[in-house]
């Protein structure tokens, strides 16, 4: 009776010690399980973290850009106001030129030599635009053409073909392919029908004349 009562009493304490363990084992388990709010709150940390990041970066390139952007508005400024700079400190040597002759325009004894360097300062400044592009026409005995010339006046000429250009008034300019100026100028007018008529009347008395 009494070894049945030790057995029952020893079994009761296995099956407490084995509750107590498994109590144990579900808190350790438990708080190896993080909490779903920690684990929302540390997640909202780090994408707070994240978008402070990108919007310093954004930040930075917004700045970036709009530094960019007026410098570029400041050398396309400079551009347009400066474009002719490099043609014009070429020319100041000519002006050097021309002023030099000019101080001795007056000079009776010394016109030839006034003349000569008139012609160089001239050559000098036709060299330059020459160099920039720039082509002076060609254009006497040329065909009119309404692309590179203007037409002031007709005059009669038999010698050359009607609509041909007698002489030129003033002279026009290419800047590479494109006309800058057009050429004003004199051309040969078309004959009428009493000018034929003469010339028919003079071809028909030559023989005559020639017999």
């Amino acid at each position: 009776m009494n070894k049945n009562k030790k057995d029952k009493h020893e079994e009761e304490e296995k099956n407490m010690d084995s509750i107590e363990n498994n109590s144990a084992s579900e808190e350790k388990v438990i708080e190896q399980v993080p909490d779903s709010t920690q684990l929302t709150e540390q997640k909202i940390t780090e994408l707070e973290v994240q978008l402070k990041d990108w919007q310093d970066k954004f930040l930075r390139k917004a700045a970036e850009f709009e530094n960019y952007k007026r410098r570029s508005e400041i050398d396309q400024i400079n551009l347009i106001n400066y474009a002719a700079e490099s043609t014009i400190v070429k020319l100041l040597p000519v002006v050097d030129d021309f002023e030099r002759s000019l101080a001795h325009i007056n000079d009776i004894n010394n016109n030839t030599a006034v003349v000569d360097g008139i012609k160089l300062v001239y050559e000098k400044l036709m060299k330059v635009l020459n160099d920039q592009g720039v082509k002076k026409m060609k254009v006497k005995g040329e065909p009119f053409n309404v692309d590179y010339h203007d037409a002031l006046m007709q005059k009669k000429d038999d010698s050359v073909p009607p609509h041909t250009v007698l002489e030129e008034v003033e002279s026009g300019y290419l800047y590479r392919d494109k006309v800058i100026r057009h050429a004003k100028v004199i051309v040969s007018e078309e004959l009428s029908s009493d000018d034929l008529q003469i010339s028919d009347d003079e071809n028909t008395d030559s023989p005559k004349e020639n017999e």
